[in-house]
């Protein structure tokens, strides 16, 4: 067998071997993280996204960003313990971003973002979907495979830039795919600001109340896409970090996009709840954390291996 399908075969493999046993123990240690009816369901999604990445591997085997040695499987240990501990710290821990399900800030997104850029799309993989499982488990507020599955796209896409010579030429088209999407998450906005935030408290009736999804969870996904492109014109003599945060924001809106989706038939949310109460509210401000933590991370990188002589 091929090399580099082995590696991402192995890669695919072990995920879903990791997910399986984070569900099977976690729930024996936290009832809390005891998946309900919808686990078979919630799993078929993880498949889908595995296939996914598989499908997208074979289109593009030729490529040598699919290679994966020692060192790419210590960073995929090292991205994932990262991603893990800082999820656990900031998933509803501190911030909680108002939406129909648990939405928090994360700035532990750049974590995925940057280990698919610096290290391959399978780190990328294996960092955003391991990485948010192992957090969510250490949260104890349950587990969602899809989600995290979501997390793992994420992270393959923004190691997806490699693919192309002309790495101006890729931003260039992947801007506009990340307009598109934007714009029509934003109309979805516009034309649903009344749905539920079923995660606002109500303190004087001690109760979840219904208050409306808030304009900044709404809009955010714009001022994350203009931060972005901001980004892409004042680094536009350093394709590295304009290259890292324009792909990571297009990991973003397809990574978190698929989990929202998904929602439709594992919640039974209508395709209106699922993009303005979960996508908006998650993908929006982890577009302004690539867009401001992402070039930090590239820049520390090239400086270190500058010094290293590498």
């Amino acid at each position: 067998m091929d090399k580099k399908l082995f590696s991402v075969i192995s890669a695919l493999v072990a995920v879903f071997i990791v997910f399986l046993l984070i569900a099977w123990i976690g729930g024996m240690i936290n009832p809390s993280l005891q998946l309900d009816q919808t686990a078979l369901l919630r799993f078929f999604f993880v498949a889908v996204g595995l296939l996914i990445v598989f499908v997208v591997y074979y289109l593009t085997r030729g490529s040598q960003i699919w290679e994966v040695g020692t060192r790419e499987v210590v960073y995929m240990a090292i991205g994932a313990a990262l991603y893990a501990i800082l999820s656990y710290l900031f998933n509803g821990t501190v911030f909680v971003v108002p939406s129909v399900s648990q939405v928090s800030l994360r700035p532990a997104i750049v974590i995925p973002m940057f280990f698919g850029y610096a290290f391959g799309p399978t780190v990328g993989l294996f960092t955003g979907a391991v990485g948010n499982m192992f957090g969510d488990a250490l949260t104890g507020f349950g587990l969602s495979p899809q989600w995290s599955v979501g997390n793992g796209l994420v992270g393959m896409i923004a190691g997806m830039v490699f693919l192309f010579k002309d790495k101006k030429k890729s931003m260039d088209t992947v801007l506009w795919i990340s307009a598109v999407v934007a714009a029509i998450g934003v109309l979805f906005y516009l034309f649903n600001r009344t749905i539920a935030n079923m995660m606002f408290y109500d303190v004087p009736n001690n109760i979840f109340g219904d208050a409306q999804i808030s304009v900044f969870a709404g809009l955010s996904v714009v001022i994350g896409f203009v931060l972005v492109l901001l980004v892409r014109i004042f680094f536009g003599k350093n394709i590295d970090v304009a290259a890292a945060v324009t792909w990571s924001m297009l990991g973003n809106l397809l990574g978190i996009g698929f989990a929202a989706i998904s929602d439709i038939w594992i919640n039974g949310f209508s395709p209106a709840v699922a993009i303005v109460g979960e996508f908006l509210p998650a993908a929006g401000p982890n577009l302004i954390f690539a867009a401001i933590l992402v070039p930090i991370l590239v820049a520390a990188y090239a400086a270190t291996r500058r010094q290293s002589g590498r």
